[in-house]
């Protein structure tokens, strides 16, 4: 297993643990994580803030092993089907448990997953065909405001929250919006095979 692979699986296993964490109902195994009250105003969780580390540890790895892999001539089947699975679970399962705790709407991990099956379905279909689609510029934008926007939102906000504007959250919204305008990018750039399979 080549050095990109293995940090791809190091993401994969940093996401569980996230999941894990964030999951489990501590309280009703007596287990309480501290928290602190920040300018007398915002209490937060160590439980979020220990969570928002490790995702931008994850995060950084995202782009770290692409770099390295396209660099070093590393690129492998096994390695893009690994990156895939580590950033849908990194980040939608993360986006679900921050609508089931009140941290963000619903709607958004519902058309963040509607995407990513619609996004993957034409891949697979344009990849029958011998058509590759990269990601567009508003794919990459849509990453970055995500990953940006969901560390903001494990560290409550701060120090935004301190003035009231809700950066984190607006970053989601954004990637959001974004995600759907790739995806419909996605599906023109790959249409043809739709197309030629119903001549």
């Amino acid at each position: 297993m080549n050095l990109p692979n293995k940090i791809t699986i190091t993401r994969i296993i940093t996401a569980i643990i996230i999941l894990v964490m964030l999951m489990i109902p501590w309280h009703n195994m007596g287990i309480s994580f501290p928290t602190y009250l920040i300018a007398g105003k915002i209490t937060i969780n160590l439980k979020y803030i220990i969570a928002g580390i490790l995702f931008i540890i994850a995060s950084l790895t995202d782009f770290l092993d692409g770099h390295i892999a396209r660099s070093r001539n590393l690129v492998t089947d096994f390695g893009k089907v690994m990156d895939a699975i580590a950033d849908k679970v990194l980040v939608n399962g993360i986006l679900i448990i921050l609508a089931y705790d009140g941290f963000i709407s619903v709607a958004i991990p519902v058309i963040i997953i509607t995407r990513d099956i619609f996004v993957d379905s034409f891949k697979m279909a344009s990849g029958n065909k011998g058509k590759v689609v990269g990601a567009s510029i508003a794919g990459k934008i849509k990453t970055i405001c995500m990953m940006i926007g969901m560390s903001l939102t494990l560290f409550y906000n701060l120090p935004f929250e301190l003035i009231g504007v809700n950066v984190g959250y607006a970053l989601i919204i954004v990637a959001t919006v974004l995600s759907v305008i790739s995806g419909i990018e996605y599906y023109y750039n790959t249409k043809e095979a739709f197309v030629e399979d119903n001549k």
